[in-house]
């Protein structure tokens, strides 16, 4: 009958008979502590309510339950020692001087009640507080991940953004250097040219500077026309956007872009500022294909000049 008197206390208490059925059962009878425990555990089970159905040959309170095995008693043994103070050793129950169990009374029950639902509400605080913690653990195991992220996040981002910087900065200094090659190229073309031609300077200036002086080797008389001359080089005047002009010697062979990259390292054009070349007589602007080719097939050669313009 402890079954039975466990499955009435907890009666007594206001549980519905469906969910102290399950918890005699789903505890082995081990006592009303443990019964409690369990209720409180599946409160919130979605079949708590329903009725008991027990498994063929368990029937609640029968002889099937009613002969516990020894692990089953011993564990019920320590579960009714809590309750010794409270009931005597037997929920329902009061031992006499002479050592005759009796039933309790009324009053005897309401009072036992009272006390196994004042363990039921500390037990009930106990476990609230315990989620309690648990949820304040789960809270602060959330932040710990969220920072560990973020930072992830940021450090990723912080990577990145120190890439992106390096590759630019490799590209300035690429950039730089082949504009620092294109320079020291004309220098040494422009050096090469004054070498070479030094020694013409000169005499033109002396000629220039006595006009009425017939020259020496003038021809005296008539004679075969003299050969076309070949030139190897071509004497440029570029006339900037400001309207100043800039000259200088190229070499018959080399290409229009060759004038475009001495205007651009030479002139005052802004950095950045795209531009083309063109031949004001006859006007003629020149393209991007023409840039590939010589100078002396465009005929800039000996001497021309040229306008930069917008494009």
């Amino acid at each position: 009958m402890a079954e039975l008197t466990t499955l009435e206390s907890l009666l007594e208490m206001g549980f519905d008979r469906n969910r102290a059925e399950k918890a005699v059962a789903n505890t082995g009878n081990q006592g009303i502590e443990q019964a409690m425990d369990w209720l409180m555990e599946h409160e919130n089970d979605p079949d708590i309510d329903e009725p008991y159905v027990p498994p063929a040959g368990n029937i609640l309170g029968g002889e099937a339950q009613s002969q516990p095995s020894t692990a089953d008693s011993s564990e019920g043994q320590e579960g009714q020692e809590s309750f010794e103070g409270i009931a005597g050793g037997d929920i329902g129950y009061i031992e006499t001087e002479d050592g005759v169990k009796r039933p309790m009374t009324e009053e005897e029950k309401n009072e036992q009640v009272k006390r196994l639902e004042e363990l039921m509400r500390v037990k009930q605080a106990e476990r609230r507080e315990r989620e309690r913690a648990e949820e304040v653990e789960r809270e602060k195991q959330r932040r710990k991940q969220g920072q560990e992220l973020q930072q992830m996040r940021q450090k990723l981002q912080d990577d990145e953004m120190k890439k992106i910087a390096e590759q630019r900065q490799r590209e300035k200094m690429e950039d730089k250097m082949a504009r620092q090659r294109v320079k020291e190229k004309i220098a040494r073309d422009r050096e090469e040219r004054a070498q070479k031609f030094g020694g013409i300077a000169p005499s033109s200036t002396t000629a220039s500077s006595h006009p009425g002086q017939p020259s020496p080797s003038s021809p005296t008389s008539q004679g075969p026309p003299p050969t076309k001359k070949e030139y190897d080089e071509s004497r440029i005047q570029v006339r900037l956007l400001d309207g100043s002009t800039i000259t200088t010697v190229f070499k018959a062979q080399e290409p229009l872009a060759a004038v475009r990259v001495y205007v651009q390292m030479n002139g005052n054009t802004p950095e950045g500022q795209d531009f083309t070349l063109l031949s004001p007589y006859p006007r003629h602007v020149y393209t991007e294909l023409d840039m590939e080719k010589p100078l002396k097939e465009l005929g800039l050669v000996p001497s021309a000049v040229l306008v930069v313009a917008k494009k």
